[in-house]
């Protein structure tokens, strides 16, 4: 396993977000974390990544702990979380994905501008490496930051949210991207809240709330049982789950 999650227990103040979570990651895979709002998904990231402490238990990336491992992984947050105001030229975001292996000091040599334009080339996004990332579009935004993410050259991807509120062709654009990463090894993490597109776009699934509902194959975990049991007893997101797993059981496409 590439990534082993034991006893994680994370608390904010008094509640509790996550909740004795014990969870393999096999390597080498396009994995979901999938839930309802509020069901812990952000916070697994986070204290994966050892920026909140959690109360109880311990991760393990290929058998080492984050401090050891902090070079091998690229994050990729929400984009709601980022300031987009801020004045900085978009090559200047990809570039800073090359920090993680260098000195934050250090000088940029021409190579890694280079490697940063090629990142941007990848998404579609080379035209727009001298523009202001608040120029951008959300959808544009958002595959900046993937690309800052590849500069990094990690074994491991993070990535919450990705797909949220951007059209079909940039979906389709970084959908692409992550499945060229798996193809080369990479081990791939997404937080996604369509279940519509869970078959689309993962082989491996995690359903959370607060507690680990259950993990493995998408088509064994993506049953009518386990949506109940993560997405309570009602509302439109059960009922869209309910029609998923009803159809996947019927063997319908």
């Amino acid at each position: 396993m590439s990534i082993e999650i034991r006893d994680l227990t994370v608390n904010y103040d008094t509640t509790t977000c996550l909740w004795d979570i014990n969870l393999d990651i096999p390597g080498g895979q396009m994995v979901g974390i999938i839930g309802p709002n509020g069901a812990g998904k952000s916070s697994l990231f986070k204290a994966m990544l050892g920026l909140v402490k959690p109360l109880s238990g311990c991760v393990r990336f290929f058998g080492k702990g984050i401090k050891e491992m902090q070079k091998q992984i690229a994050y990729v947050p929400q984009r709601k979380s980022v300031d987009w105001t801020f004045p900085v030229r978009v090559i200047d975001v990809v570039l800073m994905g090359a920090y993680a292996k260098r000195s934050l000091f250090g000088r940029i040599p021409r190579s890694e501008r280079v490697r940063a334009v090629a990142a941007l080339e990848r998404l579609g996004m080379k035209e727009f490496a001298f523009r202001q990332i608040d120029e951008l579009s959300g959808g544009q935004q958002q595959k900046v930051f993937i690309a800052r993410a590849l500069m990094q050259d990690a074994k491991i991807y993070l990535l919450d949210e990705p797909f949220n509120a951007v059209d079909m062709t940039t979906e389709e654009t970084i959908f692409n991207l992550l499945l060229e990463l798996k193809r080369e090894g990479k081990t791939i993490l997404v937080i996604h809240h369509d279940l519509n597109t869970v078959e689309k776009h993962f082989d491996y699934v995690a359903l959370i709330n607060t507690r680990l509902v259950a993990s493995g194959k998408r088509e064994e975990v993506l049953n009518v049982e386990n949506i109940q049991k993560a997405y309570g007893l009602g509302g439109s997101a059960l009922d869209d789950a309910l029609a998923l797993a009803s159809k996947k059981e019927m063997g319908i496409k």
